[in-house]
């Protein structure tokens, strides 16, 4: 049989294909998805569920013209495939390859690149009010988003304005029933009446009877019949929530059939004012082992399989990581203390939460994707006596920016921040780097903000933030863990660490990029160059001793996984320059800030990416030998140089 994939160059192709054609492309498409996912750590489930959906809605609009916006955008691989990109298809997630989300500069087709959930609404009513302001009111805009994201408070604000603005705005309700892990909430709970509703089902198939005995059936009888069955259906379950808000509401739909989503596409597309299509589809449809486990598929590790589609292996690493330490510290803090709680949103699987929320299930709140209902929440337990501990990465907790300022820092509450995947998390790419908490967190009063220098450290630190009277944050990598031996002094409020002594410079390592600074110490010690290495622990409060030691050293380098401005570098640079005024203190040594650029880091793997912006060990080293030699600096990117 020849393949249809590969002469696919454009969504224009698909549009002589039929029915059949398109079916035997579906499978080739979760073909490729699936040797993709034997090579490499990439988004599994979700994408094997959206082939059918993605084909329906190229087949019937025209995105050339019209406007697509996929929510959170991890489900965007057959986009992909499609829209000519199959050729560089296997390079998907590796550096220079393409990204594992939309990319407005690998193709016309991405219009944003979206890897946080809820926005799509949004964005695609601005969309089509921008068109309709340009006079381009005939093109369409569609939002395709998941049960997982539709609660999120954005989406609320999205659906309040577009009932009221009655622009032409399709939602597409991928639900799936699931979010990475399955979806909770009240919302979930409602959504799982409609698609269980015995009465409802009964109507829906007369319907679809009585539609197909209409010898001829003209479109707009088949849209009135439509409309009758979804508004009963709407008012027998209070299925009101989306009519109330000015939205109309249609389905479900089997989102695995291509013949029915392609007629109801067409019945919707051209309608007027904001309508939503539910369609239901399978995480992992079409791969078993999928279908079976969408939790673990969501973003497994390769595995090998079978002709059968069994999995026969799977490639997963063994090592230690950041994660792995929280997860077990936050553990053993709730069984040493009943007021201790933890809330995460919608990352259970991602934060390794699975054996707490097991022990502790009354304790454990996955909140679903909405964070800064979770921040306002942890504070609510704070101020009632809880220690709440709101583990969510570091990417996804500025979208609580607020909530973070005025809930918990303003009144001042033990609430602990745990930030997962803090600085680059590699093959995710921009949407997901932790590039900013440094910056965002070490502004507000109250809050002490630390960065483990490993394995040690982190677990000590939790223990430490649970016996304070005020909010904490943590951060920490996607990385495989360091543990440095040695006695270790305790964590004690803004105090560094001495890790390494010496007379010939100095490196001041805010984080895990410790390990890399005492590599780089000791190459250069071989090399005849005696450096100290400062773990600092602590970017807010910071210890005045490094302030201090910064000015007995001939020349100072500062490492951290974060953006430079604002972060840890520029913290040195302010305390420094504070004391030297308010102490006339003589002017400062040299000084190198090394940290993430000004700049969005693109995907890759994490070690290349350190490698390529000078912060693993022999960049760090580098930067060491040009102020020691006094030679004019090279400055990379990544790098900032105070002379």
């Amino acid at each position: 049989m020849t393949r249809i994939l590969p002469s696919i160059m454009s969504p224009r192709d698909l549009a002589d294909l039929s029915v059949e054609q398109l079916e035997q492309l579906a499978n080739e498409m979760r073909r490729s998805l699936c040797e993709v996912a034997t090579t490499r750590t990439a988004h599994f489930a979700s994408n094997l569920g959206v082939v059918e959906l993605c084909l329906a809605l190229h087949k019937v609009f025209d995105f050339s013209r019209d406007r697509l916006i996929w929510d959170t955008g991890h489900q965007i691989y057959p986009h992909k495939l499609i829209t000519g990109r199959f050729a560089r298809f296997a390079t998907i997630r590796t550096r220079g390859g393409l990204m594992g989300y939309p990319n407005p500069d690998e193709s016309p087709y991405d219009l944003f690149m979206t890897g946080h959930a809820g926005s799509s609404v949004s964005t695609a009513l601005g969309l089509a009010s921008g068109d309709d302001l340009c006079g381009r009111g005939d093109r369409r805009a569609v939002a395709v988003i998941g049960d997982g994201a539709l609660p999120s408070g954005i989406v609320f604000e999205a659906l309040n304005n577009a009932g009221f603005l009655k622009k032409r705005l399709l939602i597409i309700l991928n639900d799936n029933k699931m979010s990475i892990c399955p979806r909770v909430g009240a919302l979930a709970e409602y959504l799982d009446v409609i698609r269980t509703n015995p009465w409802y089902r009964g109507i829906k198939h007369q319907a679809g009877e009585i539609i197909k005995g209409v010898p001829m059936v003209g479109e707009s009888v088949e849209r009135m019949l439509l409309n009758v069955k979804d508004s009963l259906k709407a008012t027998l379950h209070g299925g009101m929530l989306f009519q109330s808000l000015g939205v109309r509401y249609f389905g479900p739909v089997d989102g695995h059939s291509l013949p029915g989503l392609i007629r109801y596409l067409e019945l919707v597309k051209d309608e007027e004012g904001p309508i939503l299509l539910h369609v239901l589809t399978e995480k992992g449809h079409g791969f078993k082992p999928a279908a079976d486990d969408p939790v673990f598929f969501h973003t497994p590790a390769p595995f090998e399989c079978d002709d059968d589609d069994c999995v026969i292996a799977i490639k997963k690493s063994s090592a230690r990581t950041y994660t792995d330490v929280a997860s077990e510290s936050i553990g053993r803090a709730m069984r040493r203390d009943p007021s201790v709680t933890v809330i995460t949103a919608a990352m259970c699987q991602g934060n390794k939460l699975e054996p707490v929320r097991g022990e502790f299930p009354d304790r454990f709140f996955d909140v679903g994707i909405c964070e800064s209902h979770a921040v306002a929440f942890a504070a609510g337990q704070a101020k009632v006596g809880c220690r709440p501990i709101v583990d969510i990465y570091s990417t996804f907790l500025q979208r609580s920016y607020d909530q973070i300022f005025q809930e918990v820092s303003l009144q001042n509450l033990p609430v602990v921040f745990m930030l997962d995947r803090a600085g680059l998390t590699g093959p995710d790419g921009p949407t997901h780097h932790g590039s900013y908490d440094l910056g965002y967190l070490r502004l507000f009063p109250n809050l002490a903000v630390l960065a483990p220098g490993d394995e040690h450290d982190l677990a000590a630190m939790l223990d430490w933030a649970l016996t304070q009277p005020g909010p904490v944050a943590i951060r920490y990598p996607k990385a495989v863990v360091d543990l440095h031996p040695g006695q270790r002094p305790p964590i004690e409020m803004g105090m560094a660490e001495m890790m390494r002594g010496g007379n010939d410079g100095l490196i001041v390592a805010c984080g895990t990029q410790l390990g890399a600074s005492l590599a780089a110490a000791k190459t250069l010690a071989d090399e005849g160059l005696d450096v100290a290495v400062i773990n600092a622990r602590f970017v807010k409060p910071l210890d005045p001793r490094i302030v201090e030691r910064i000015e007995a050293a001939p020349w100072v380098v500062t490492v951290e996984e974060n953006a430079l401005p604002t972060g840890f570098g520029s913290a040195v640079l302010e305390a420094c320059a504070d004391a030297r005024m308010a102490e006339h203190r003589s002017p400062m040594p040299p000084l190198v800030r090394l940290g993430l650029p000004d700049r969005f880091v693109e995907h890759g793997e994490r070690g290349e990416l350190l490698a390529e912006i000078s912060l693993d060990a022999a960049g760090i080293a580098a930067a060491c030998r040009s102020l020691a030699s006094r030679q004019p600096l090279s400055v990379t990117v990544g790098q900032t140089a105070n002379r």
